[in-house]
């Protein structure tokens, strides 16, 4: 990965995480709040499984086998960084895709994530995705998630998205409501603008 200190920063805001800890809800409302773009790159693989008749893990699982499918979300990525500007990016990999970012981790607890994420799933999402409607289960599911997405990023990239050392500011979602982990963002991102002469 290049040097981020040789390469030109961006109002780039990239957010990566836990399942469950909020990601999605931080990226739309800090973009709202900036009036910048919102981009997912969980959507965009979703709808890549979506189109081969698979779920979100069936597609991790697919994907260590047809390295097309990552290749296709990260050149999507790569593309964003290189074209755009004033935008915020819901994915496991802008980081590092984007060194020129303003990095952002939200941790969470998986039992915590797995109850907050049952507490709002549809009904047809669950069966789409055969989710377990038991938190405890729906935890290990989660962790079997996170293991098979580390094990390909370490074997594609040589690189760990839930290492926290990759990121310029890490927010426990547990210990902080939306509206604090929102304004938490925003006051980091406004100091490393300052800080980056941006």
């Amino acid at each position: 990965m290049e040097d981020n200190k040789l390469v030109q920063k961006k109002h780039i805001i990239t957010i990566a995480g836990r399942p469950g800890s909020g990601k999605s809800t931080a990226s739309k409302g800090i973009a709202e709040e900036l009036g910048y773009q919102h981009f997912s790159s969980g959507d965009l693989f979703r709808a890549i499984g979506k189109e081969r008749g698979i779920d979100v893990t069936q597609t991790n699982v697919a994907a260590e086998k047809d390295v097309d499918i990552d290749y296709l979300v990260d050149q999507r990525l790569r593309d964003i960084g290189s074209n755009e500007d004033q935008i915020v990016i819901d994915s496991r990999m802008a980081w590092h895709w984007m060194p020129y970012s303003f990095r952002v981790y939200l941790d969470l607890n998986l039992e915590v994530a797995a109850t907050r994420i049952l507490a709002n799933m549809t009904k047809e999402r669950m069966e789409s995705e055969h989710i377990p409607s038991n938190s405890h289960e729906y935890a290990a599911a989660l962790q079997h998630r996170l293991d098979l997405e580390a094990r390909r990023y370490k074997s594609l990239y040589d690189v760990n998205p839930y290492d926290h050392s990759n990121y310029d500011l890490v927010v426990d979602t547990n210990a902080h409501g939306p509206q604090e982990v929102l304004e938490e963002i925003l006051a980091a991102y406004k100091e490393w603008l300052k800080v980056n002469n941006i």
